[in-house]
């Protein structure tokens, strides 16, 4: 209970969320822990039948050449294109905020928002072609 100086109680004001950050914390740390099982289980899954099914010496190698060129290639490619989508979408994000803050200078800021997205653009459209290069060697 709070008190005033001039005598008038008033009970101190609880945050609402604080209960409800622990359950949800709690449900993060849950659903991570689910995640890495399913992670696990599913990197266990795609290695057993390499081990299980092996016919001889010269066929129990997990990747040929081949086989490690495309898988690298479109793993590289995935991953350009995930990094190139997070840099637009910040960019596109940064530059609303900064326009909602000063709308004077919208044109200035999304002229520069729309060379730096096509930038970050070019960069991921060669990390591509260099990724699929790589897969159609």
């Amino acid at each position: 209970m709070r008190r005033d100086g001039d005598g008038d109680s008033r009970e101190a004001a609880v945050p609402r969320t604080a209960d409800n950050e622990r359950v949800m914390t709690m449900d993060r740390k849950r659903w991570g822990r689910l995640a890495l099982g399913v992670l696990a289980a599913g990197v266990a899954v795609f290695l057993t039948p390499t081990v299980l099914m092996a016919q001889g010496a010269d066929a129990a190698t997990f990747l040929t050449s081949n086989g490690a060129a495309w898988l690298g290639g479109a793993i590289g490619a995935g991953l350009a294109i995930m990094g190139g989508a997070a840099g637009i979408g910040r960019i596109g994000g940064s530059a609303v905020e900064s326009m909602a803050r000063q709308p004077a200078a919208a044109g200035q800021i999304s002229t520069a928002m729309i060379i730096t997205s096509a930038m970050i653009e070019g960069a991921t459209l060669f990390a591509v072609v260099v990724g699929m290069m790589a897969v159609l060697k």
